[in-house]
């Protein structure tokens, strides 16, 4: 969900809400019900533990309950007994239940739920966290998690009121909108005041273009490099300038992000600079302050200073790790690749281009949007060219990749163009002026021709291609500055925002 700027806009319900009920709800199942005192990251490992209950708060996935009877049946070997609990989140399904029942251990263990459906990523983003969604219902057909949606849905209407119109496109929004449909007749009608309006619902494959382009504002590089997970990002030794790791959760609450979320990166260097002058301006504050005035300043500012400091660093080295990678990977040329793609102009250019990053083994992710990029907005391959380009990719990346194909193809991310599909009336009509012998090498001429791209003339038809004259010049120029300015800001920073109050000693 996405807060609008327009000042007729209604305000946004508090998310917050959902969270205090799905912990109240895990607080009351976790402590009173099952005597949990402990938490212990799931890890598919052996466990060591000498209590005699474990209790285990997992998502439904066969995967992690096949670990779950493995330790199970390794307590029995030795002769230990212990109480199993499991609590699926966010429902139980069958399929867990009959692996429980078909390795033994069904009768030795107890099941629960945890219907948490929504988690709150910001104040205005509430997010399923289902990454297996898709390829559990777009490559293997299981509807499993279709349930879920609704109930999420369900949950929406019971706590923030009745929706004022519901719009979808796609199988998949209709069944659960009909599941959600069901679960609000036979549940308990409240009348409640509508904090939400209008609801669309959204087929994953109505739009597989938009994901396979390259992000360039600096929350979707982050993305890109450190991976989001459920509103949190890792940060890697080489942005934090230390030993370890650090884990960080971007959301409006900090500033810094905040204000640079959606900005264009070649656009983010010059607002961390200002940044980086104002808060030292705010650190030379404290100069010639009297003894009252140095007490409120260290009581109401300092702490919030040394907080966006230590965020400002931080954004600091994200921002120069992600310009190194992508200055290495060729970042410019990859988006005038990606550019010309959707506007249909250079295709052989482009496929030479592709050729030229798988051999060079840049990047296997990379590589594989490329090509899906490609199929998408050309509506196949053709046969030379998929068989070619095929070939390369498993000799780069290795013959294991020949599922991954498979499933691109099931799922019609990366697929091929069937003889006879870039015929057209033309050719047709020369075809009956020569003989066959003629008409088959015409055939084999007007093959080779790329057939006409749905995506691309659905997105005239749209206005979703916007031109950008003279921009990629000015990227390019900006991404040839950011390594002077990072160099020259990293210097500042631990040159004057290192230092502390009088008499202390701190490490920056």
């Amino acid at each position: 969900m996405a807060h609008s700027v327009r000042r007729d806009a209604p305000e946004l319900p508090d998310f917050s809400l959902l969270k205090r009920l799905a912990r109240d709800q895990l607080i009351y199942l976790l402590e009173q019900q099952h005597d949990v005192d402990k938490l212990y990251k799931v890890e598919h490992k052996p466990i060591v533990s000498t209590s005699d209950q474990l209790c285990f708060l997992i998502r439904p996935r066969i995967k992690t309950v096949k670990w779950i009877c493995d330790v199970v049946n390794a307590d029995k070997a030795f002769g230990r007994f212990r109480r199993y609990k499991i609590i699926f989140s966010p429902q139980k399904f069958y399929a867990c239940e009959n692996l429980l029942e078909e390795q033994g251990i069904f009768g030795d263990v107890t099941t629960d739920e945890w219907s948490f459906y929504l988690l709150p990523l910001d104040d205005d983003i509430i997010s399923l966290e289902l990454p297996e969604f898709f390829r559990d219902y777009f490559l293997e057909g299981d509807q499993r998690w279709v349930r879920t949606a609704g109930s999420a849905l369900h949950l929406l209407h019971s706590v923030y009121g009745p929706f004022s119109k519901v719009y979808g496109i796609g199988r998949c929004s209709k069944m659960a909108y009909e599941s959600w449909r069901e679960q609000v007749e036979e549940g308990e009608q409240r009348a409640l005041q509508a904090e939400i309006g209008n609801v669309f619902l959204i087929d994953r494959d109505v739009d597989l273009v938009t994901p396979l382009c390259s992000q360039v504002v600096y929350e979707g590089l982050v993305d890109d490099i450190f991976r989001i997970k459920c509103g949190c990002v890792e940060f890697c030794p080489d942005v934090t300038s230390s030993d370890k790791s650090i884990k960080v959760m971007l959301n409006s609450q900090d500033k810094v992000f905040n204000e640079i979320r959606n900005e264009h990166f070649s656009q983010v260097f010059g607002f961390l600079s200002q940044k980086a002058r104002n808060l030292q301006t705010a650190y030379d504050k404290r100069s010639g302050m009297d003894i009252k005035q140095m007490k409120t300043f260290v009581s109401e500012e300092l702490k919030g200073l040394k907080q966006e400091h230590r965020l400002l660093s931080l954004h600091i080295g994200a921002s120069e790790s992600m310009m190194k990678k992508k200055t290495k990977q060729d970042f410019q040329e990859l988006l005038k690749t990606e550019h010309s793609l959707l506007e249909g102009f250079e295709i052989r250019e482009c496929i030479s281009y592709i050729e030229e990053h798988i051999n060079r083994q840049v990047s296997m992710v990379e590589s594989m949007r490329l090509l899906c990029l490609l199929s998408l907005t050309e509506n196949g391959l053709l046969p030379k060219d998929y068989r070619s380009l095929k070939a390369q990719f498993l000799q780069s990346y290795g013959i294991e990749h020949l599922l991954t194909f498979s499933n691109l193809k099931q799922l019609g991310l990366l697929v091929e163009q069937q003889p006879g599909e870039t015929l057209t009336v033309m050719e047709s009509r020369v075809g009956k002026l020569v003989n066959d012998k003629t008409a088959g090498k015409l055939t084999d001429a007007f093959s080779s021709l790329a057939k006409k791209s749905n995506f691309r003339a659905l997105g005239r038809r749209l206005n979703l291609n916007q031109q950008q004259v003279g921009h990629n010049h000015e990227v390019e120029r900006h991404f040839l500055d950011i390594s002077n300015f990072f160099k020259s800001l990293w210097v500042h920073l631990l040159r004057d925002l290192s230092t502390t109050l009088p008499g202390q000693r701190e490490r920056s």
